[in-house]
Formats: structure tokens, C-alpha cells, sequence
């Protein structure tokens, strides 16, 4: 039993190291006992509970005005969505934001983001296709400054195939920023994409060289997405996980809840 249970869960995606640590912890204590379909699941998803309530943060908020959220990750993990919804959910909550587009060398990304802006009711400051990010980004901390903004998230490029150059731009943006405020940038979120399976822990990997990542937000989780990657991203980073994106929706970034997760996981993954 506890070798198929083993299996399901690297099935949905929870890896083999962090499957197996489950399954043991599940185990113990209940050896020899005959347990129900639905005493296991309860267990497991009790487990899993476990796992992840140490995780489960909103993206804290500071004094500072204005607090700088850099927003790191690949590029098609959903960034531009994720920056959209968070936006409007500050504003929503009476905060003021500014949204600055980052990544300025895919036109694309800057137009969704000018989208999302008009959607959530926030200026997005943008510079000219191909032109520096860090002096986007400090240009617009210093307007964010000036006009008294509560929060400015700024968008960043994913290329990761030349990561010596992304790691130089990053570097760059934090650098400019540290000179207006040394504090700067307040939080660090990286966006990841669920259905990417066990190659996000390759992701919080990199990007915690590349950028110190104080936060972990998830999109995709609707669909096809096991979702098991949350567990073994828990257990192995302990990185807080401030949200999830379960639709396209401007209000589809939810508060990541440890139960809910568990149960869906549980209930979705090991049907009896």
C-alpha cells in the first residue's frame, strides 16, 4: 500500500525525495494497522496540511512608501497576469500602486501590462522596446517617491537561456534601486507556472541566485496541473507561498490555503 501511495504522489508531481519523506511520515505509528481508503486520504491530506501551513503567507506589507515588489520568473509563467491581479487587489484594498514594465525587451509583455494596468485602475510606467530596465526601474521609484505611491511592483525579463546576462540586469535593477532606497526591493516574488511539474525547484534554484526570492506565488494550478510541486517546494525551500492563480481572471489570485490545497490534491490525485 505504501509503495502504490509512494507512487501516486510522484505522480502528481511532488517528486520522488518529498513522496517518499510523505509516505514514511504517513506510515508512522500506523504500521500493522488496517486502514480505510478514506483513512489514508484523510491522513495524507492531514499530512500534507502539515507540510504546508508554515508556507501559507499573504505577501506581507511594510511601512516604507513606497514598497518595491520585484516580480522575477521565467518568461510564460504568468508575470504580467500575476503583477494585473495583485495590483488590483492592492487597489482594491486602498492602497496605490504603480506597475512598471520591466521587461522591456518583448513588446508584448509591456502591451499586457498596459492592459492589465487599465483593468486594475493603475498607471504603468513604460520605456522605449530594447531600452535599460534599471533606469525604467529607478525612474520609476524616483515617481513613485514623488507622488507619494504606496507600492510600485516592477516587471523583470526570464530570458533563462543566457542567465549570465539576466543575472547581470537583475543585478543592475537592485543596484539603481538601493540607491534611492537602500531598503529596496522590499520583496522579491517569483512567479512560477504549476503545470512545469518537478522543473520549478530548478527555478527557485536559479532565481535565488540570481535575485534574493523572499516569495513564492503559483499560477496554472487550474487545469492540468498535479500541483504536487507545491509540496516538494515546501519541503525543500520553505519559501513562503503568497498566492495562487487558478484562472485568467483578474480576481482568480487567491490566498494560498494549506487545506483546501491538500484536500484537492488528495481528492483529485488518489482516487480509491
Amino acid at each position: 500500500m505504501l509503495e502504490r501511495l509512494e507512487e501516486l504522489l510522484i505522480q502528481s508531481d511532488m517528486g520522488v525525495e518529498t513522496a517518499m519523506r510523505v509516505s514514511a511520515n504517513l506510515a508512522e505509528g500506523r504500521f500493522g494497522r488496517k486502514m480505510s481508503v478514506n483513512e489514508i486520504k484523510t491522513a495524507l491530506a492531514q499530512e500534507i496540511t502539515r507540510i504546508m501551513e508554515p508556507v501559507a503567507k499573504p505577501l506581507p506589507l511594510y511601512a516604507a512608501r513606497p514598497q518595491v515588489v520585484l516580480v522575477v520568473g521565467v518568461n510564460g509563467a504568468g508575470k504580467t497576469t500575476t503583477i494585473g491581479k495583485l495590483a488590483s487587489q492592492f487597489r482594491e484594498a486602498g492602497k496605490s500602486v504603480m506597475i512598471a514594465a520591466g521587461d522591456t525587451f518583448r513588446a508584448a509583455a509591456v502591451e499586457q501590462l498596459q492592459v492589465w494596468g487599465t483593468r486594475a485602475g493603475v498607471p504603468v510606467m513604460t520605456a522605449p522596446e530594447g531600452s535599460d530596465p534599471a533606469s525604467l526601474a529607478y525612474d520609476a521609484l524616483a515617481r513613485a517617491k514623488a507622488e507619494g505611491i504606496d507600492l510600485l511592483m516592477i516587471d523583470t525579463a526570464g530570458r533563462l537561456q543566457n542567465r549570465a546576462d539576466l543575472m547581470e540586469e537583475l543585478a543592475k535593477i537592485l543596484r539603481v534601486l538601493r540607491k534611492l532606497d537602500p531598503e529596496a526591493p522590499h520583496n522579491t516574488l517569483l512567479v512560477l507556472d504549476a503545470t512545469t511539474g518537478q522543473n520549478a525547484l530548478n527555478q527557485v534554484d536559479i532565481f535565488r541566485k540570481l535575485a534574493d526570492v523572499t516569495g513564492l506565488v503559483m499560477t496554472k494550478l487550474d487545469g492540468t496541473a498535479r500541483g504536487g510541486v507545491l509540496v516538494a517546494l515546501a519541503d525543500r525551500f520553505g519559501l513562503p507561498i503568497h498566492a495562487i492563480g487558478v484562472g485568467e481572471q483578474i480576481d482568480d489570485l487567491q490566498a494560498f490555503d494549506p487545506e483546501e490545497f491538500a484536500a484537492a490534491l488528495i481528492g483529485t490525485d488518489l482516487q480509491a
